[in-house]
């Protein structure tokens, strides 16, 4: 019935468009409910479409309906920040095929020799990866080979599944390229590379103490125990030739990130001389790609397009803005909250005329930034690498309930944004 309504309510927007402007823009803002809706709950009831397809029948409707014309729909969409997610998407794809990923992985893990030195080993791991490179491409990567190493060690596989999902997140506060949301606010805000890592690294270092913390406190039984262990690396199959062009590659792409030079621009010419290769089907490369993201942000500029030229006047934002978003703790709160709501990637795109509009949006944006990631933490439904883990560790015969997650996932996010707040 859901599904029904949901669809009844955006063919009907079709018919007030072509009655006359004000019903074009009540058209418009039922198509961003609607879409938003089906964003928040994953999918439309009833029917075989996803986030990704959601986002782009919405924006075909904002199109349909007149909201937009063609030349501002394709204006709309920022292809700087989906050059930069396809681009950093390629790099990861050859950095994961090559072995290479799991052959550090493994190294660090097997040196621990105590279970909270594995904690910390598997913690700095996906966080440090995860600062520079996409924090869902490290959580899936991470997650099978910590469930194989807890279970040949005889420990409890949780606690350290936590810590890929809770560092990951983390972790990728700390770079624009982090994560998706990060790349959406870098193009916004067009702070440097350099300039966001020196605001918001020092909160992803805390934030990793804080999480093997609070793991630690949450699982006392699992790290009570004075045993030392010893446990070789698992066997990595690893590309030497692929591996050494593809790591190459991605210090030059960090270097050129660092000293200003356009992270679009950089990532695109990465990803391009990364797909020469004599060594790997570029179908490979392709299969490795999450292009439903890409399709779901192209889908969400025009969204968030339509709706903001449809309701958003000045005057309404200014209204919004006088709720208080000019206030650090307030503007991370409502981030918190609609990030996990509908996700933080529609959050960021929501909050955009609002902190555009700030006296300082600069600051608002690193706000938003520190809020909208460190809230995937909160509950394992906050953020795809959560799910990402928890599917994979089911996968593999571990699961991970929703209470497990919380009871560190919530104090977590509490406490790193807290620092956030006082470090900002």
């Amino acid at each position: 019935m859901l599904g029904l309504a949901l669809t009844g309510a955006a063919a009907a927007t079709w018919y007030w468009a072509s009655a006359e402007p004000n019903s074009s823009r009540i058209a418009a803002v039922g198509i961003f409910a609607t879409t938003y809706l089906v964003i928040a709950i994953g999918r439309l009831p009833g029917f075989h479409i996803d986030r990704a397809g959601s986002a782009l029948v919405g924006a075909a409707l904002m199109l349909g309906i007149g909201a937009l014309s063609l030349d501002e729909t394709m204006q709309a969409i920022d292809f700087a920040t989906i050059a930069l997610l396809l681009g950093m998407m390629i790099l990861v794809a050859n950095l994961r095929l090559s072995g290479f990923f799991r052959l550090v992985n493994g190294w660090v893990v097997a040196r621990a020799r105590h279970p909270l030195h594995l904690l910390a080993a598997v913690t700095l791991t996906s966080g440090v990866f995860s600062a520079f490179l996409l924090n869902d491409a490290i959580c899936l990567v991470m997650t099978p080979l910590v469930v194989d190493i807890t279970r040949r060690l005889g420990r409890d596989p949780v606690p350290y599944l936590l810590a890929v999902a809770m560092a990951a997140n983390v972790g990728s506060t700390a770079t624009i390229t982090g994560n998706p949301q990060n790349i959406l606010i870098g193009s916004f805000s067009q702070i440097g590379y350099g300039t966001f890592a020196a605001h918001l690294a020092p909160v992803a270092a805390i934030g990793l103490v804080l999480t093997v913390v609070l793991i630690r406190l949450a699982h006392p039984r699992e790290f009570r125990s004075p045993a030392r262990f010893h446990s070789d690396a698992p066997a990595a199959h690893l590309h030497g030739p692929l591996a050494i062009k593809s790591v190459l590659i991605a210090a030059a792409m960090m270097a050129a990130f660092f000293a200003g030079q356009p992270p679009a621009k950089v990532a695109l010419v990465g990803g391009g001389v990364l797909l020469i290769t004599r060594v790997v089907r570029s179908e490979r490369i392709y299969r490795e790609i999450d292009w439903p993201l890409l399709l779901m942000f192209a889908g969400l500029f025009v969204v968030v397009a339509g709706f903001e030229k449809a309701l958003l006047s000045p005057d309404v934002i200014a209204a919004i803005g006088g709720i208080g978003l000019d206030r650090a703790p307030v503007l991370s709160a409502v981030t918190v909250v609609l990030s996990n709501l509908v996700s933080n990637v529609p959050a960021v795109l929501v909050l955009k005329p609002f902190v555009t509009g700030l006296a300082d949006p600069r600051h608002g944006w690193l706000i938003v930034a520190m809020a909208s990631t460190l809230a995937g933490n909160l509950t394992v439904l906050g953020s795809v690498a959560n799910l990402i883990v928890v599917q994979s560790a089911r996968a593999g015969g571990v699961r991970i309930g929703f209470w497990q997650y919380c009871r560190v996932g919530a104090p977590l996010t509490v406490l790193t944004i807290l620092v956030g707040l006082l470090l900002l």
